[in-house]
């Protein structure tokens, strides 16, 4: 598949594996050098949102380095960032509001390596200096950083660390489909979430300092939502144990699931939020730790002082085209198009729902998955060596639809499933063409 004429000089994601050139961006689609022209069903890692090729960021990003293109953040702060971080504040859970902060780094790996140093630090300024541990749940993936691999959960992505990484604790997701205590819900009442208490109670809690969690689960146990009530007694036990709540929203927020941030579908009020991806639609990199007044209240009676800090973090161009992406989601209401065209896609999708291997199509908004099973009744998972996930992508591909496979929901190693998280511009007839990719793959995977 690749155009290019010579041996690539670039350490790429996989040294075997052959890359299109990409060249151009036209709203839900991606053009390569060979002109060959493929649906973007996944939003690149859900991070597009507005689209690709949309005129008025690039002109704002060349106005904004044609004015000041780098200002130190120990030295200066910058009009674009201030003029941001009020509008990041403005959208999200009213606990936000009158004196919040925002702290932007350049994706949202770095956006939980913040969170991690800025908990602990919390924690020193209030004169609690025994809370430092951060514990997270089975199956979660909160970033590339080795910190941010140590509150992972992903099971396959902490292997090749693993001796280089902190233990700190992990709880039970909240995955109705998988539920790991063979469950159903309401009649579980919320065991995963009592989870965490459980862990608390017998893992000194005096030394937890946060608990950080997906509202939305994105790519490793693909598009799970919370259920109802699990984020309230989740918060419940954070307070009892004196714990701060880190809602990572970096693929959720942002729109993504149909409303500004995803913790808003159950009134959550986290203490901090982790956002990126979406936050420029991909056109810089960008992403921001949304602060709790409380939080930045203990920091301005104690040192006042982060110890922490990125050289690009706040950057201007950057956070030019944050605005510029807002601008572009206000002027043309596309918060208010991903509800229906959520609906769309799902409605779309249904004409694979009852093939023997999909075992369920679930999500929020315009974050939705394909989980494929061997056996639909009992939910049983492939084998990890058949590659479900990745033959579904290639063979989804060849009707030039770019969908985002991963392995590992169930157990970290088996669970096949595709994340589709297209722009929220996605139209019905892409919505369809989407769908007709899927049930040609399925029948090309499983012709025998």
């Amino acid at each position: 598949m690749s155009t290019a004429t010579h041996a690539s000089s670039l350490f790429s994601r996989n040294l075997k594996k052959d890359y299109p050139v990409a060249v151009r961006g036209e709203g839900s689609w991606i053009i390569a050098a060979d002109g060959r022209r493929f649906l973007d069903a996944s939003g690149q890692a859900a991070v597009v949102s507005i689209g690709h090729g949309v005129p008025e960021i690039g002109r704002a990003m060349a106005e904004q380095s044609n004015q000041i293109a780098f200002a130190h953040t120990t030295q200066f702060h910058s009009e674009p960032a201030e003029k941001l971080a009020a509008r990041v504040l403005g959208i999200a859970p009213r606990n936000f509001q009158n004196g919040g902060r925002v702290y932007f780094t350049s994706g949202g790996s770095e956006a939980t390596e913040t969170a991690i140093k800025l908990v602990r630090q919390y924690f020193l300024e209030t004169k609690q200096t025994g809370r430092y541990r951060i514990v997270s749940r089975q199956q979660s993936y909160h970033g590339s950083t080795l910190g941010a691999m140590a509150v992972s959960g992903n099971v396959a992505r902490r292997a090749p660390y693993a001796p280089m990484i902190p233990e700190w604790g992990h709880v039970a997701p909240c995955f109705c489909y998988h539920c790991p205590f063979g469950k159903a819900f309401p009649e579980c009442n919320i065991a995963c979430a009592d989870d965490l208490d459980t862990f608390l109670k017998s893992n000194d809690s005096s030394s937890v300092a946060a608990f950080i969690f997906e509202p939305v689960v994105g790519a490793t146990l693909g598009a799970a939502a919370a259920v109802d009530g699990y984020t309230a007694r989740i918060a419940e036990i954070c307070r009892k144990h004196g714990i701060l709540v880190i809602a990572d929203e970096v693929m959720s927020g942002m729109g993504r699931t149909g409303k500004p941030f995803a913790s808003q579908h159950w009134g959550l009020e986290p203490d901090i939020i982790l956002a990126g991806k979406g936050i420029a639609s991909g056109y810089a990199p960008l992403g921001a730790v949304l602060v709790a007044p409380w939080v930045v209240e203990a920091f301005g009676k104690g040192t006042a002082a982060f110890m922490h800090g990125f050289t690009y973090q706040s950057h201007p161009v950057a956070t030019t085209v944050g605005n510029a992406v807002f601008d572009y989601l206000e002027a043309h209401k596309l918060f208010d198009r991903v509800a229906p065209a959520g609906e769309t896609l799902r409605k779309a999708l249904s004409v694979i729902e009852s093939h023997p291997h999909v075992g369920q199509i679930r999500g929020l908004g315009l974050l939705q998955t394909v989980e494929f099973v061997k056996d639909k009744a009992t939910r049983e998972p492939f084998a990890k060596e058949a590659g479900i996930a990745e033959k579904i992508r290639q063979a989804a591909l060849e009707k030039n639809a770019l969908t985002y496979p991963t392995q590992g929901c169930v157990d970290g190693s088996r669970g096949d499933h595709i994340l589709l998280a297209p722009p929220f511009i996605i139209t019905p007839e892409e919505c369809g063409l989407i769908a007709s990719a899927l049930q040609y793959a399925l029948a090309k995977v499983f012709s025998s």
